[in-house]
């Protein structure tokens, strides 16, 4: 099957270093596992227009192929990019019409209807033909977050109401809009309601490819309290902004009382306009030299670094309004490394680590969750964030049970392949039952597991 995959959002390069080029990426590898082939439409290649020295290309995707349509507003200011990004969607969709795809895949962008105009080109082309029938050729909106919403609270939107036609439009065409959590899907849901025709909306989390993300070797064998000869470990990946918590995992790093925390070392993966404030935050807590600012990684490159990991950290402060929408694709790839997680307890992460819903911290009191897949803390508890890594420093076969039971949750239930598996089966297309499901799972001797019956931490509750 011959799929488009439509990129208008010019904040995203296909080749770009963000998380959401990852997801990108991830997808259309997910959809070739599943047999079928993938072009895309896109705005950019890199993490910018017209340089190529900005793309990171994955060896296996050397051979995709990318049709770039920029966006090129012809003045300067908000109102001309916003108009610059619509015509471009209409010139993506118009040019897709010329070739023949079986299904169009758009990842929800403001002011694009690109999905919708190539579906309706289609139409329109079919009834002009004689020959008896007119295809409806299905569309996927992928919705990662409300963006009508996000542009008014944070950023600059010029002309709302357009920006509001055009997602109706979008979403309101779709087959199936594909959402990243509950709370997009309830925020889609709302904006459609008393539409005609309402779509097929789903819940489709982030996944992780465990095929390119995997544990170091030998992972799984019991290691000294700090792991052997390196240092003990912390890290962070994802952009730094401020709603990552970064500052608090900072802190929290700074307060710990553990006896060996002057040997720690924290990695900071990714670069934004965080990073300036938290260097001089780290001089200011006395941890500089301990302290260690990446930068922008290409997607490729993570898999080894996290490897380096003792511990991975999702930080997030307490959300400003009900709701916490993002599905953290940091967290999927922490688990597939085989890496012991202590996330905040937001959204969908008690789930995800505990099993459990809600906030997963059952007493007012409670400060440190153990679920069987990680640490959850209260979001923005730096005290809290500083005693869970006190207690996994501490306690290195704990580290190991907690990372064996991440990798084997993440290979069993959350690939990207399983996730496009779903989609294909809701827009009732093929898709390869096994795709997805040849990754080995980390394996433990008796004698290993017989040894991983580590004391659960004072004050710690499973």
């Amino acid at each position: 099957m011959r799929i488009a995959y439509l990129l208008a959002d010019p904040g995203i390069g296909v080749f770009g270093t963000k998380g959401a080029s990852v997801h990108v990426q991830e997808m259309i590898r997910a959809f070739r596992a599943h047999g079928h082939e993938v072009t895309v439409y896109c705005t950019k290649r890199g993490n910018r227009a017209g340089r190529p020295e900005t793309e990171s290309v994955p060896e296996d995707l050397a051979d995709l192929r990318v049709v770039t349509v920029p966006v090129e507003p012809a003045e300067e200011g908000v109102a001309a990019r916003e108009q610059a990004i619509a015509q471009a969607s209409l010139q993506m969709a118009q040019q897709a019409a010329a070739e023949d795809y079986e299904l169009i895949y758009e990842r929800y962008s403001l002011f694009s209807e690109a999905g919708a105009t190539l579906k309706s080109l289609y139409t329109e082309r079919d009834s002009d033909l004689d020959h008896g029938f007119i295809r409806d050729v299905p569309l996927v909106m992928e919705v990662n977050a409300p963006l009508l919403q996000e542009q008014r609270d944070h950023r600059e939107l010029h002309d709302a109401e357009g920006a509001r036609h055009a997602t109706l439009r979008a979403l309101g065409t779709a087959d199936v809009v594909s959402c990243v959590s509950e709370p997009v899907a309830t925020w889609v849901r709302g904006l459609l309601a008393g539409q005609a025709g309402e779509p097929r909306v789903m819940v489709i989390p982030n996944g992780v490819n465990t095929e390119r993300i995997r544990p170091r070797e030998g992972a799984g064998e019991p290691e000294g309290a700090a792991g052997g000869d390196r240092p003990f470990t912390v890290g962070f990946v994802g952009t730094l902004k401020p709603w990552h918590g970064t500052d608090v995992l900072l802190r929290a790093f700074a307060a710990s009382l553990h006896p060996d925390r002057s040997s720690w070392r924290l990695e900071f993966v990714g670069a934004g306009p965080e990073q300036q404030r938290l260097e001089r935050m780290a001089q200011e807590l006395g941890v500089a030299g301990q302290v260690t600012f990446h930068g922008a990684v290409p997607p490729q490159d993570i898999p080894e670094i996290l490897t380096r990991f003792d511990v991975a950290v999702a930080p997030y402060p307490k959300p400003e309004r009900e709701g916490h929408y993002f599905s953290p694709l940091k967290v999927y790839e922490y688990l597939a490394a085989g890496v012991a997680v202590v996330a905040s307890s937001v959204g969908e992460l008690p789930e995800l680590l505990s099993g459990k819903g809600g906030n997963a911290l059952e007493r007012p009191a409670e400060k440190i969750s153990a679920g069987q897949r990680g640490f959850l803390v209260p979001p923005g508890d730096e005290d809290a964030l500083a005693n869970a890594l006190d207690q996994l420093a501490s306690r290195p076969q704990m580290r190991t049970r907690l990372a064996f039971a991440g990798r084997a949750a993440v290979v069993e239930r959350h690939t990207w392949t399983r996730r496009c598996g779903d989609l294909l089966r809701a827009v009732g297309l093929s898709s390869s039952t096994h795709a997805g499901l040849t990754t080995p799972l980390p394996v433990l001797s008796p004698a290993m597991l017989a040894e991983l019956t580590d004391d659960l931490p004072t004050g710690v509750t499973l």
